[in-house]
């Protein structure tokens, strides 16, 4: 059964929820989601015998959601990691995270390969920092169409999303999955100038399969109590990520990892990703072949619980 509590990491308030003992596995999740996004993980997980414990990562659900932009940079997000790691009284653990969380959870890895003795990642692969500030080089690719250009902006996706939250959730969750049409060849989310993000994806006649109205419904309740604004300043911390993490450009991952994705995942589109994802295991050689599968699309270990179950557990049982 998974239980709830609060801890304190980093000096951060998390409200985590677990279940299992025996080595710890922490599940970090992405946007719009919450530690609920790793529903179907707990039990399989924790009956492999492992302590799975998934947090409502900072500005997330009933976690604290700090003021300002610059508390949800990348360096505190993996502070919280490793705080909630001391927290829950271990030395060590396996790091997964999904979307956002992906980064968090390599970074966790690369910067702190002492506390990491394994890390996957879903959805987004392993980072290569670029030779200039993400946003700046989105927004001349893009003509500022870019959809982190779009949240950039203080305030408009905020309310955007917040405008209905059930809707634009639903919206959002539908129309990046692989149950999206549109989604057999994926492309990067471009938003026309006048318009907003969730324009891109229309109301679905009908929920996927994985999702249920029960599952709205905890996520809707979750965001329209904590509100949007600090899961986006997540974005909003993309150009300080980047000089920020300047000291560890080119530092290799030096513990095992797994990636895992869907072929059509949107940011299987995003610039040089199709040419990266086949080589992956030649530039990180602690990684293994990547797992790619077929008609998934975005939220990877919803759309694909027990593809992704299987892989965890077998690079879990390898560490």
């Amino acid at each position: 059964m998974v239980n709830h509590r609060t801890v304190e990491a980093n000096g951060t308030l998390l409200h985590i929820a677990e279940e299992g003992e025996g080595p710890l596995v922490v599940l970090l999740h992405g946007f719009p989601e919450l530690w609920y996004s790793w529903r179907h993980q707990f039990a399989p997980l924790a009956a492999a015998g492992y302590h799975v414990v998934a947090p409502d990562q900072r500005g997330y659900g009933r976690s604290d959601r700090p003021e300002g932009v610059e508390p949800y940079n990348l360096l505190s997000l993996v502070g919280d990691v490793i705080g909630l790691v001391h927290a829950l009284g271990e030395r060590q653990a396996v790091v997964v995270g999904h979307d956002w969380g992906a980064p968090v959870a390599w970074h966790t890895a690369l910067l702190r390969p002492d506390v990491v003795r394994g890390v996957a990642g879903l959805s987004v692969p392993p980072p290569f920092r670029g030779d200039r500030a993400p946003l700046e080089v989105f927004r001349e690719l893009y003509e500022g169409r870019f959809y982190w250009n779009y949240i950039e902006t203080p305030g408009v996706a905020d309310a955007e999303f917040g405008a209905d939250v059930r809707a634009g959730l639903r919206r959002c969750l539908h129309g990046l999955s692989g149950d999206n049409p549109a989604n057999e060849s994926p492309a990067v989310p471009l938003v026309p100038p006048g318009t907003g993000f969730l324009d891109l994806y229309p109301e679905p006649k009908e929920l996927p399969a994985w999702l249920t109205e029960a599952d709205l419904d905890v996520y809707a309740a979750e965001f329209t109590a904590s509100g949007f604004t600090g899961p986006l300043n997540w974005y909003r911390n993309a150009d300080r990520n980047w000089a920020l993490t300047a000291p560890w450009a080119g530092a290799a991952l030096q513990v095992p990892g797994l990636y895992v994705t869907g072929d059509r995942d949107v940011v299987t589109a995003f610039p040089g990703m199709r040419e990266l994802i086949p080589v992956l295991p030649q530039l990180v050689p602690t990684l293994r072949e990547p797992v790619i599968l077929p008609g998934c699309g975005h939220w990877t270990q919803q759309e694909r619980p027990d593809e992704v179950n299987a892989a965890l557990l077998d690079f879990l049982g390898s560490l």
